[in-house]
């Protein structure tokens, strides 16, 4: 019996760590997608429902700000062919339950090499035949005064 309850824990275990890995990979093709600005390989791992908010914290106080996933997707061709960004994920927090599961993520933000702004992303994901969607995205923007 105390085997089968090793093997049962390490089972759980193990499927734990593949569905955060599962997590982490869908989050790091967006921001592949996102680098790139290639609106296809980012709508590949988002719902089509998807919800876009920010807080954006700044010397006037704090506001939340919606945007609109398509334009979100759109944004991407406005910007300067020279201009490059970069979001750098400082680490994973990523919670499970069923088909819902959740990411949290600081973060810096780079264009063109500075150091622009800092905060946390939070992913909500769906799980939707077998595939993590993301189906909600939320954010805080802090300028660095550096």
């Amino acid at each position: 019996m105390k085997n089968f309850v090793t093997l049962f824990i390490l089972c759980f275990a193990l499927n734990m760590n593949a569905q955060q890995f599962e997590i982490e990979k869908t989050v790091n093709t967006f921001f592949e997608g996102f680098h790139v600005k290639d609106t296809i390989k980012i709508k590949s791992v988002c719902h089509s429902t998807m919800i876009l908010q920010s807080i954006m914290e700044g010397q006037k106080g704090t506001k939340l700000v919606d945007e609109k996933t398509e334009e979100f997707y759109k944004s991407f061709s406005t910007f300067p062919a020279d201009m490059k960004f970069e979001e750098k994920i400082l680490s994973y927090k990523v919670q499970i339950d069923g088909a819902m599961a959740h990411a949290w993520t600081p973060y810096e933000f780079y264009i063109n090499g500075k150091l622009s702004h800092s905060g946390v992303n939070a992913f909500t994901f769906f799980k939707e035949n077998n595939v993590w969607k993301i189906i909600y995205i939320i954010d805080t923007r802090r300028k660095n005064s550096k």
